[in-house]
């Protein structure tokens, strides 16, 4: 199949301009960011440096490092109870929220992809295109992923250099990021985009304004949260081998609803719904 690349990229280029220009939709993408990544993990770092370290010798702490894999037991022993606080909140709490911020990305640029363009009044001059229905769902698609791609790695190096620099002085050395950390921001953060934009580019054909198409797409956070609940509850621990796992799967269902999204989307049922 002969795609047309060249009425794709100019889909593209308009949407990626329109996005600087809304800040209902590039505003999220640094200010959420910016406390989950900066201020969050910076105060969990620096805590352990304001408090004494009798203060910090609870339960719940031993409790995590009783299940932690062999080789990270490996590598906080021989530390102080402040430090190994700092390493560990520094790559476990954080690590399934960091996820967040791709789906959050891919979310609020797919809630735009259609449902923004019926409130500017633009989306009939769009889909009277000459584009195939398939080109133009995966054009919207990808003017999505890109940011979305983009945003998390420039998070991850962000959030390293916050949480090196924060707990440096008390740990002594770079700290941060651990094994989990790379199948988790460059295999498993780009599934999970994928999947929240096949769902909700889906969702925006069918909404009728942006918020509509966002609240629904709010949903796909839960699976989320089970990973971030199940980590700081001890149920499991996001090995790198699990990880791999669960972006397997992830990608498998984001592929798929691409796949059908692509196959089922219809200009003229949008044109009818105007």
């Amino acid at each position: 199949m002969s795609w047309n690349w060249r009425a794709m990229r100019a889909i593209m280029r308009k949407d990626l301009k329109q996005v600087f220009q809304n800040k209902m939709v590039w505003l999220p993408m640094v200010i959420v960011p910016a406390i989950l990544l900066v201020l969050f993990p910076g105060v969990a770092v620096v805590l352990p440096r304001l408090l004494d370290p009798a203060e910090l010798e609870f339960e719940d702490l031993g409790r995590l490092l009783k299940g932690l894999p062999p080789q990270f037991q490996t590598m906080l022993r021989g530390l102080s109870v402040s430090q190994q606080f700092t390493v560990l909140m520094a790559n476990f709490p954080f690590a399934p929220m960091f996820l967040i911020i791709p789906l959050m990305v891919s979310s609020i640029l797919g809630a735009d992809s259609f449902a923004g363009e019926k409130e500017r009044k633009t989306l009939e001059g769009l889909l009277y295109t000459p584009i195939s229905d398939t080109e133009l769902f995966l054009a919207k698609v990808l003017i999505a992923l890109i940011p979305a791609m983009v945003v998390n790695v420039a998070s991850f190096v962000l959030y390293g250099l916050v949480v090196n620099l924060a707990g440096y002085h008390l740990v002594g050395r770079v700290f941060f990021p651990t094994a989990p950390w790379w199948p988790l921001v460059f295999w498993l953060g780009p599934a999970v985009s994928v999947a929240g934009l096949g769902a909700t580019v889906l969702m925006s054909s069918k909404a009728k304004t942006f918020m509509e198409a966002q609240q629904a797409s709010g949903m796909l956070v839960l699976p989320i949260l089970f990973l971030m609940i199940g980590q700081l509850s001890g149920l499991f621990f996001l090995s790198v081998e699990l990880i791999l796992l669960i972006g397997l799967l992830v990608w498998g269902i984001g592929l798929w609803l691409i796949w059908i999204g692509s196959k089922t989307f219809s200009r003229g049922e949008l044109i009818a719904r105007i």
